[in-house]
This record gives structure tokens, C-alpha cells and sequence, in this order.
């Protein structure tokens, strides 16, 4: 089966450099690599003359589509990886035999073996060691969880299923949440499963990640729109936001280093306040965000002493 891998980054040349070997240690070489960016500056030098680059406005859910322009007539399966994603040796190898061997699965999800996203973030070699130590065990017999929605940062599609889908570009910046839309949307056509077929370790990079305003905001706004627009349940959405607001507010007490707790907590009350005006729109994200801007500009400009 022909494989092809998209990648939407900015900002983050290391990982793409990584990325890049990650790609080369695969013993199934994909039909396509595509890196969907903003700009020469967010690429390493030397990359492989295999990778396609596509280059155009920043966000999650355009990148992935203009990639996926240039990628589902090639192809049978779509892969999406985070830039900071690192899969194991034989992972396109086995999402290819899977998709192969059930043919009434359209998108699937692997097992995250560390994910430094909940964490300060998983060094590089160290994501090599545990893959190392994974690769050296035993094959285990495959399984699959139903899931409602997949993981973004390591997920596959059928490209006959995908067809004309392309990703909510409403859900703009990060675009929270857009990997359940997709996959939900997918879900009329066959199965989504979470499997353990194929793996790798999520590093959970800091540096390119949202800022705390625009997460939080997408963190009440988002789940409430996709309720709308029926491609994300009830119980699901009100789990998500609140879990996601008692987190900001609780550990905005004693805030981890590598998160704006601060600014998810204004982010996520700018969200329910656009919720009680009646107003569900993920893009008003960039309203507040050049609000704020604006906002520092002018404080910087009226106090030139301070810092």
C-alpha cells in the first residue's frame, strides 16, 4: 500500500531535522513525505530531496489541508504526525499491513508509549531508548479500541475515506480538537480504532505551542461548537471543558513552568463569556489574541521604563 506522511510545523527546525531521520530509519519508505509550513525558517538545512515542502499561513488545520491537496491522489493511506512525534522503526510498515488486513477501518490511532506533552517535555534520546526497548520485545497479538475521535499526533486515514474531507479551518491556530472533527466525520464510512499495532513516543516539545489565552479559549469554545455541529457527544465535550477549566484554575495556584496557566484561566472565562453572549466561534480566538497584542504594544509605548 502506498503510504504518505504529513507533517504541519512551525517554528520548530530541530524537531523537522529529527522528524527527517525518523523517516529514513522506517523499513517501509513512504510514497510521499510532506512538510506543510509557514516559511523557510521553520526548516532545517539538508533536508532529503524526498521531502515535499509546501509552504503557506500559519495554523493546524490549513497546513494539513494544503498537504492534503497535494497527497490523496497518490496515495492509499494518509499519516499524521506531530513534528515531535518519533514512531518506531516499522511503524509505516505496520499502519500499511493494518489497513491492508481490515478493510472496514478508515482511521486509526497507535500507542503513545511516553507522552511529554502532561510533562516538562521527553529529551530526544531518551524517546530513542524507550522505542529501543519496545522494538526489542516480542511482537503482542494486535488489538483495537473504538474511539470516537483519534490522537493528532499520531494518527491514519484510508484516502479513499478521506476523498473531498479536508479539516474545519474554523478551528483556527492549534486548532483544538480538530483531530476528533476529522475523525468523527470519517466515522459514517467504517470503523475508528485505537490500536496497538504501531507506536512511538510523543516528546511534547514546548517551544511553537499555543499560548495560554488562545488554548484556553479554544478550551470552552471548541468542544462547544463541535457539540453543534454533531461531530463531538455531549458527555465528551462537557468532560473536556471541565476538566481542562478545574485544571487551569487549580494549578494556576502553583503554575508548572512549561504552561501559562495564567492565560488559559482568561482564555477559558473570554470563552464562556462568549458562550453566554451566544456567540460559538472558535476564529474570535484571533480577536482576543490581537487585543492583547495591541494591548502590549501600547503599554510598552506609554511606559517606555518598564519591562
Amino acid at each position: 500500500m502506498r503510504v504518505a506522511v504529513i507533517v504541519a510545523s512551525m517554528g520548530r527546525p530541530r524537531e523537522i531535522e529529527q522528524f527527517a531521520e525518523a523517516m529514513q530509519r522506517q523499513t517501509l519508505k513512504p510514497e510521499k513525505v510532506v512538510l506543510s509550513v509557514t516559511g523557510s525558517a521553520d526548516l532545517p538545512n539538508g533536508l532529503p530531496d524526498s521531502i515535499e515542502v509546501i509552504v503557506g499561513p500559519a495554523g493546524a488545520c490549513a497546513q494539513r489541508n494544503r498537504a492534503l491537496d497535494a497527497v490523496t491522489d497518490r496515495c492509499d493511506v494518509v499519516v499524521f504526525f506531530d513534528d515531535d512525534f518519533v514512531p518506531t522503526r516499522t511503524a509505516l510498515a505496520d499502519i500499511a499491513a493494518l489497513f491492508e488486513a481490515e478493510p472496514d477501518i478508515v482511521g486509526v490511532t497507535g500507542l503513545v508509549l511516553a507522552d511529554g506533552v502532561t510533562t516538562g517535555g521527553i529529551p530526544y534520546q531518551t524517546a530513542l531508548e524507550t522505542i529501543a526497548s519496545v522494538e526489542a520485545k516480542p511482537v503482542e497479538p494486535i488489538r483495537f479500541w473504538p474511539r470516537a475521535g483519534l490522537y493528532g499526533c499520531n494518527m491514519a486515514f484510508r484516502a479513499s475515506a478521506i476523498g473531498e474531507t479536508r479539516f474545519d479551518e474554523n478551528l483556527v491556530l492549534h486548532g483544538w480538537q480538530e483531530d476528533v472533527d476529522f475523525a468523527a466525520r470519517l466515522g459514517a464510512k467504517g470503523r475508528i480504532v485505537k490500536t496497538n499495532a504501531f507506536a512511538g513516543v510523543h516528546l511534547g516539545v514546548k517551544n511553537g505551542r499555543g499560548a495560554g489565552l488562545a488554548v484556553g479559549f479554544s478550551q470552552v469554545v471548541n468542544p462547544i461548537y463541535l457539540v453543534r455541529k454533531g461531530t463531538m457527544p455531549k458527555p465528551m465535550a462537557a468532560k473536556l471543558v471541565i476538566k481542562n477549566v478545574l485544571a487551569n484554575h487549580i494549578k494556576a495556584i502553583r503554575p508548572e513552568p512549561f504552561i501559562d496557566r495564567f492565560g488559559r484561566v482568561k482564555g477559558n472565562w473570554l470563552g464562556f463569556s462568549e458562550v453566554l453572549r451566544g456567540r460559538v466561534d472558535p476564529t474570535a480566538v484571533i480577536r482576543f489574541k490581537k487585543g492583547k497584542r495591541a494591548g502590549r504594544q501600547h503599554h510598552a509605548t506609554s511606559e517606555p521604563g518598564r519591562r
